[in-house]
């Protein structure tokens, strides 16, 4: 399957925001979008003003990044959150949130998507207390998300967990630190996606 294996920092610069795809260096003074604030390229200090559809795309973009799906991918979930009741665009970010490797990342195992998405093709985690290494597995409320126990005397499963506040938590995941684990106890909302994402120029750009 294809994937960017380029620069992540690269990215960030691109969409002008933090992605968080390198964790705890998006935080320190190495984080490239400090440092050069703008685009990649000869031409990204004299970009000019960036067009209606421009809009929409690079937000499209963002949230893929984001979220590291890839088009096709990302097509199929904006088909499912127009199939279903309610706002498209919330739900879209709502199926988003619903991922694995997202979950994983959301309640503090890693510092990254990225890194979540490894650990889950390497069997890190279970899912209602079954092995699951796929990180676009759609999660349920209910389900419960745990380090395998194999894994759990894991130096860098500790550290994250420990440097990852309760209040960093999305009050939709119950975290259980002791035992390593997770619930989702709501479905996810709008208002606990901190990352700034305008879905309605995504709806707009497919509406085309």
């Amino acid at each position: 399957m294809a994937r960017y294996n380029g620069p992540s920092c690269r990215q960030c610069r691109r969409e002008g925001i933090k992605l968080f795809l390198k964790g705890d260096r998006c935080m320190s003074k190495k984080c490239s979008l400090d440092k050069r604030p703008y685009p990649p390229g000869m031409a990204g200090q004299r970009r000019g003003k960036v067009k209606e559809y421009g809009q929409q795309l690079r937000e499209k973009q963002k949230v893929k990044r984001v979220y590291g799906v890839l088009e096709r991918q990302f097509r199929n979930y904006f088909k499912m959150a127009d199939k279903s009741r309610g706002v498209t665009g919330e739900n879209l970010l709502s199926l988003l949130e619903l991922r694995l490797d997202n979950v994983v990342y959301r309640l503090g195992f890693t510092p990254s998507r990225p890194m979540a998405r490894q650990l889950v093709r390497h069997n890190h985690f279970t899912v209602n207390g079954k092995k699951v290494n796929i990180p676009s597995y759609r999660l349920s409320k209910g389900d419960t998300i745990a380090v395998a126990e194999k894994k759990k005397k894991e130096p860098y499963l500790a550290e994250s967990l420990k440097s990852r506040g309760d209040n960093q938590i999305p009050d939709w995941l119950a975290l259980d630190r002791a035992a390593m684990s997770g619930r989702l106890s709501d479905a996810p909302r709008r208002d606990s996606i901190q990352t700034p994402i305008q879905e309605q120029l995504i709806v707009e750009l497919y509406s085309k």
